[in-house]
């Protein structure tokens, strides 16, 4: 399976859940390590996008694409298995439990989980502490210029 994250440049490698880590976000507590990505680049790009207006557009990203190779555990949550009211923004602190207890458990290394932004797609929380986070490779980085009509009021 491969995986999709689009990051700025300075921040693609090495491949870490630091970032996530320093701020926290809807999957994670703060100091707790995950790695974002996405099922597909168009979502990876919303799931930026959401974040960004026209005026704050960064023109330094990269598109990365992480092979997640067969018989690397995965477990797969759907909207069926989550509280009603998950995907509110901003986010309930119990989605950042979810996360948390993925991590701590280590039981896998990647979580499917439901997007938030385009209903019907998954996103990939890979744990980088999980012994399968090694078989993750890093296929390719390209620089990813946002199509500007996407910004328009």
């Amino acid at each position: 399976m491969e995986v999709f994250r689009l990051v700025r440049e300075k921040f693609a490698e090495p491949l870490s859940g630091k970032g996530a880590a320093i701020r926290g976000a809807r999957w994670n507590s703060i100091g707790v390590e995950l790695i974002y990505t996405a099922l597909n680049r168009s979502l990876a790009m919303a799931e930026v996008a959401v974040h960004f207006t026209l005026a704050t557009l960064p023109d330094d990203y990269v598109m990365m694409t992480i092979n997640v190779p067969d018989g690397v555990s995965i477990k797969t949550l759907s909207k069926s298995d989550l509280p009603e009211d998950w995907n509110l923004f901003p986010h309930p602190s119990y989605t950042q439990k979810i996360g948390d207890r993925f991590v701590i458990e280590n039981e896998y290394c990647v979580l499917k989980i439901p997007s938030v932004v385009t209903q019907g797609d998954y996103n990939a929380l890979i744990n980088p502490n999980h012994q399968d986070f090694k078989r993750l490779s890093v296929v390719e980085i390209v620089k990813f210029p946002f199509d500007k009509r996407i910004f328009r009021g």
